[in-house]
Order: structure tokens, then C-alpha cells, then sequence
């Protein structure tokens, strides 16, 4: 029977994986499968599976849980040049990758699409020695993603985040910082910078134009925003309209180089957890990943 990697979360979404996996087990092996689990936690982190594992006698990986697990996976894939397609089970709190691939969110609906052969072509975001599958974000987005409460992420979902954006949005300061792209430089005070491959952020639709297979990563910068300019831009977001406003800045490029005056103070959030402090130099790998669609 050809083997299939699966990769999960235990806490990822109230630990709705664990609670299905022997239904996930019997569905592959009623497709001829056999699928070997591995549970991320304690000593047991991707590297480990993915180096002690004959990984590349495996049919496929699926990843299980948020686009916090996703980005694991890719990384060392990446790190330990594995090429061999990739399924995600969506199973976090914003899954904005999975949504921007249509992938469901129920249980039957991912095997469904992990049982299947169909695949795009997906590039790789890097930022140093760091890779992403879906945004590096800069500015107040980041410390409220990474100061939201693991449980609470967990019960309220996305709520979880506007919750804390509208707690800390007065108390915001804005970051002042370069970038220079293939065709710009860009130096000014922003309240956020979101370097997308694919479309959505915390639930928001941020870089409407992007595809995830074209070779660019696009760009949105949010200028210094003060309270009062913050709801306005806000639905522009939500409607797709924010491209369009003085306040932002929205392009594509291949590469760009990010610094701060703050150099080494200020953060950056990979598809949901904590990246590298800047400067850095970010770029693509044009059609890395074979995902599961």
C-alpha cells in the first residue's frame, strides 16, 4: 500500500483532528492508503519526522491544523529539499490558505480533496532563513497576533483577533521603515505592512490581485493610520476597496528588502507565528509546493 504522511496539530481547532482521526485512518484505507500519524508536541517536531521517516518512499504529507502547522511543514520541506505533494487539513483559527484553495473546512470535505489528485503549483515566500506559505506581516497586526491568547484563539476564532485589535488600536504606534523593491523605495511610518503570496490575513481579503502560482508576492502598506482613519480603511479592506486609498500602497514584486530604523526591535508574524526581527531580504521560490486543491 502506498504510505501517506500525516502531520497534526492535537490543540488546532478544540482538537478536532485528534477527534476524527480513526474516520481519517479508515477513509484512506478504504482508498488503498495507509496512513501513518504523527502528533506535533514534545520531542516530536517536523524535523525529526521528516529526517527519520524514508520520506521520499511516502505518496504524499498532509499537514493538519492552522497556518501556523502548514508553515512547519513547508519549512522543512523546504529545508530538507522533500519535493512530494502536500494536503492540508484545515483545522486552525483563520486557515486563510486552505481558504483561499477552497479547501473545506469539514471532515469529509478534506479527505475528499487529500484522496484526490488534483494539485496546483504553489510558490514558497522567503524571509532570510524562513519561509512562508501565505503573509509575513510587520506593525500592530503582529503584536496582536502574537499577544492573543492560544485558548482563546481556540473559542472565539477570528473574533479572537478583532477583539484585540479593538482593544489595542488606540495604544498602536507606527514603525518607521525602507523598502526597496525592483521598481520603488519606499521610506515612511506604517501602522502595518503585509507581504502576501496568497490572498487573506486574519479572515480579511488584504491582497485581492494575488495568485498564489505567479512567481510575485504583493505588497500592501498601510501608511501611519491614526485612530479616526483606521475604520475607514478597515472596510476598504472588507470590501476590497483598499488598493485604491492615498493611505495604501499595493504592488508586486519578486523581491524586496525591508529595514527599520529599529533594526533588530521590530517584529515580524510568518502565516501566524512569530518571524525574524527585521532587516530583511524577502523573495520567492516560483512553484515550490504541489498542494492538494
Amino acid at each position: 500500500m502506498k504510505r501517506v504522511l500525516l502531520i497534526y496539530n492535537p490543540n488546532a481547532g478544540n482538537g478536532v483532528i485528534k477527534n476524527h482521526l480513526d474516520q481519517i485512518v479508515g477513509a484512506f484505507e478504504e482508498a488503498g492508503l495507509l496512513i501513518i500519524p504523527y502528533r506535533l508536541g514534545g520531542a516530536m517536531d517536523v524535523d525529526k519526522i521528516l529526517t527519520e521517516l524514508p520520506i521520499h518512499d511516502y505518496y504524499k504529507i498532509i499537514a493538519a491544523g492552522g497556518d501556523g502547522t502548514v508553515n512547519l511543514v513547508v519549512n522543512a520541506m523546504v529545508r530538507h529539499d522533500i519535493h512530494i505533494p502536500l494536503a492540508i487539513f484545515p483545522a486552525g483559527t483563520a486557515n486563510d490558505l486552505a481558504g483561499y484553495l477552497e479547501i473545506p473546512t469539514s471532515v469529509d470535505g478534506m479527505i475528499r480533496v487529500a484522496l484526490s489528485d488534483n494539485y496546483i503549483k504553489a510558490d514558497v515566500g522567503t524571509a532570510g532563513k524562513r519561509c512562508f506559505i501565505n503573509v509575513l506581516a510587520i506593525g500592530m497586526l503582529v503584536d496582536i497576533s502574537q499577544r492573543t491568547d492560544p485558548a482563546i484563539k481556540n473559542t472565539l476564532g477570528l473574533g479572537a483577533y478583532y477583539l484585540r485589535g479593538l482593544a489595542e488600536a488606540p495604544f498602536a504606534r507606527p514603525t518607521r521603515i525602507r523598502i526597496e523593491a525592483d521598481d520603488r523605495t519606499i521610506e515612511t511610518e506604517i501602522s502595518a505592512v503585509i507581504v502576501m503570496n496568497g490572498r487573506a490575513a486574519g479572515g480579511f481579503n488584504v491582497a485581492p490581485y494575488s495568485e498564489i502560482g505567479d512567481g510575485l508576492l504583493d505588497v500592501v502598506v498601510f501608511r501611519k493610520l491614526m485612530l479616526p482613519a483606521m475604520l475607514p480603511v478597515l472596510i476598504g479592506v472588507m470590501t476590497g476597496q483598499h488598493a485604491n486609498d492615498k493611505r495604501v500602497e499595493y504592488f508586486r514584486t519578486a523581491q524586496l528588502h525591508i529595514e527599520s530604523d529599529e533594526d533588530g526591535a521590530v517584529n515580524t508574524d510568518i502565516d501566524g507565528e512569530r518571524g525574524d526581527p527585521l532587516p530583511l531580504d524577502i523573495g520567492v521560490l516560483p512553484g515550490r509546493l504541489l498542494i492538494n486543491t
